[in-house]
């Protein structure tokens, strides 16, 4: 694989509008493949990620997104919904097994909630520069309704909707003029 960081990030765009080609299972699970690498907090790993594209599960996900999203997902090959499972420290014994960590969040709601959003966000982020990598263009997104999303696809789980992200080969000409980013003046700091 020879990726360029043009590829995974100054010349990557968010898609709006997706071209009819089919995303196949065996890219899903490379992309699956390369993101489960990425670091997370004490490897908690919560992100669950479900691939939304036969057209029963995209009617029923289209019922849970705000109206500007519903053409992106219906045009999407694959719309991915990237969860956080709410239970993701019961894994903690074989996925960093060398302390009890388990401990640290079993009873603590709070705790389990800033770690589940935290980090299934950061492994979200691994999500997009993996399909970015193996040649899928991305569009996350927030906008629908989690309370009906979790219920049409994570019922009966601990899991909770996070955010989603279509993928595909986005249609270059529907994209918009770049949007600018902040200067390094404006978001950082030299300490």
């Amino acid at each position: 694989m020879n990726v360029t960081t043009e590829q995974l990030f100054t010349e990557a765009r968010t898609q709006s509008g997706y071209l009819p080609d089919p995303v196949d299972d065996a890219t899903l699970r490379a992309l699956y493949d390369l993101m489960k690498w990425g670091p997370t907090s004490a490897n908690c790993t919560p992100a669950r990620v479900a691939f939304v594209r036969t057209p029963e599960a995209k009617a029923r996900l289209v019922e849970c997104m705000d109206a500007g999203n519903v053409r992106k997902v219906q045009e999407a090959p694959v719309t991915a919904i990237i969860g956080m499972d709410m239970a993701f420290y019961e894994q903690l014994p074989r996925l960093f097994p060398h302390t009890d960590a388990r401990s640290w969040f079993a009873g603590k709601p709070q705790k389990i909630e800033e770690t589940a959003l935290r980090n299934s966000s950061l492994q979200g982020g691994y999500f997009i520069v993996a399909a970015r990598a193996l040649g899928l263009d991305c569009g996350p997104m927030s906008g629908f309704d989690a309370a009906r999303m979790d219920a049409a696809f994570w019922a009966g789980t601990t899991v909770k909707s996070n955010f989603v992200c279509t993928l595909g080969r986005g249609d270059v000409s529907r994209l918009h003029a770049r949007n600018p980013r902040l200067a390094f003046e404006e978001a950082c700091r030299l300490l």
